[in-house]
């Protein structure tokens, strides 16, 4: 089956907000064995929504929109549904209720204009949105030939429309939808170029099905394996089958799978054999710590970190001045050197240690990019230099993920 998605609002036009409701849905359609071939964004305009969704609704199986359900003049999304069915909306009554309720429930006054929100065409029923004042609607019509035909409206926040798609519209659309599955199983690694993992991938790239896509992202390069069969177990099957293959291949730089990110995996890890992490930072500014700590429970294991931006923090703390003049701040030297002192000031069994240019401008003759990473458990020290592309975001998360890569490639190796 063919599927479209139609995301509304101004505001999606303007970029005030990134559109991640098609993204969330985009990953969800496969697990149904639905295609799709179309994504639209339009802004609050009844015109130029009417004429997306006739565009859609004559092209595709399914059609789902979010966002313009809300009380607003601007929200439109009821009119327009109601206006390429030639139908006329009304209030239900059971709708109503809930939404006087729903009101209630929170000691506010409903605003009369919330009202609309409780309105419904013949043709479409009411998909039940706990949290938030729309529901959606379900709207399903035969073709000739009894094919089905779809048309689900869900609300713009996504916390609403996530929790709709997960608990009333999946399963519903799984019962209907015919078709075969189409599963993806990612995997993720850690190189300099796409090209690379490319190149040693090539016996395995014109496969159809499975197939593999190759992605760049801020944490490394991810495989994305995908597969359609009759069944879910059959698909998992052939992705298994595939996945053996590609870690032949590549299988040293190989980090996580699906959603597993290092961070996580680091703070497993650490949890596992009891040992205490801490950091020091220049360039990354406390990009490192910040990332350690997205993990819940992270202190467990994290002892803390300081961001030594200029030459005096970096001595205030620990660091050796002799090591900055002698080599400079940029050096492998000065990063081994921050990496002992974030150890030994907070008491932790392994400290890492970062140091570069993020640029635009070189320094100390170093051009932009450079970075030293140090890991040091106070038995050994591992010391990475990177070269990375000078621009001053990617430079600061690429380091982040190279010292967390190589720190796992350490923490694997200690019993």
């Amino acid at each position: 089956m063919k599927a479209e998605i139609i995301s509304i609002g101004t505001e999606l036009l303007l970029g005030e907000i990134t559109d991640t409701n098609a993204s969330y849905l985009a990953s969800q359609l496969p697990l149904l064995g639905i295609d799709l071939l179309w994504v639209t964004q339009v802004g609050d305009n009844l015109g130029r929504l009417k004429e997306c969704l006739e565009r859609a609704w004559g092209r595709s199986d399914i059609v789902i929109t979010t966002g313009g359900l809300g009380p607003t003049e601007d929200d439109l999304t009821h009119e327009a549904i109601a206006a390429i069915f030639n139908e006329e909306p009304r209030v239900d009554p059971d709708l109503e209720r809930n939404l006087r309720e729903f009101f209630n429930r929170r000691k506010f006054v409903m605003p009369e204009n919330n009202l609309k929100q409780a309105m419904l065409i013949p043709s479409a029923r009411a998909i039940p949105n706990p949290r938030g004042s729309a529901p959606g609607w379900w709207i399903e019509k035969k073709r000739r030939g009894g094919k089905p035909q779809f048309l689900i409206a869900m609300p713009g926040p996504p916390a609403e429309m996530q929790r709709m798609w997960e608990k009333e519209v999946f399963a519903n659309l799984r019962k209907l939808v015919q078709t075969d599955i189409i599963i993806s199983r990612t995997i993720k690694t850690l190189t300099d170029a796409e090209s690379r993992v490319s190149e040693k991938l090539a016996p395995l790239l014109s496969s159809i099905n499975p197939s593999i896509g190759i992605y760049a992202k801020p944490d490394g390069i991810h495989l994305r394996i995908t597969a359609k069969a009759a069944s879910s177990d059959e698909a998992r099957a052939m992705i298994s089958r595939h996945e053996d293959k590609v870690r032949s291949l590549i299988g040293d730089i190989i980090w996580g799978y699906d959603d597993e990110t290092l961070e996580a995996i680091i703070g497993k890890l650490l949890s596992e054999k009891g040992l205490a992490l801490a950091t020091m930072e220049s360039c990354t500014g406390g990009l490192l710590a910040s990332t350690i700590t997205d993990v819940p429970g992270s202190s467990n294991y994290f002892k803390g970190g300081f961001v030594t931006y200029t030459n005096e923090a970096k001595i205030a703390n620990g660091v050796d001045p002799e090591l900055i003049s002698r080599h400079g701040a940029v050096s492998p030297q000065v990063a081994a050197n921050m990496a002992r002192a974030a150890r030994e000031r907070l008491s932790a069994d392994i400290g890492i240690g970062i140091t570069g240019v993020a640029g635009p401008a070189e320094m100390e003759g170093k051009p932009a990019g450079t970075v030293f990473i140090a890991i040091d458990n106070g038995k050994e020290l591992k010391l990475i230099e990177g070269r990375y592309p000078p621009l001053r975001h990617q430079v600061k998360r690429r380091a982040v993920y190279h010292a967390l890569y190589e720190l796992r490639k350490m923490l694997l190796l200690i019993s």
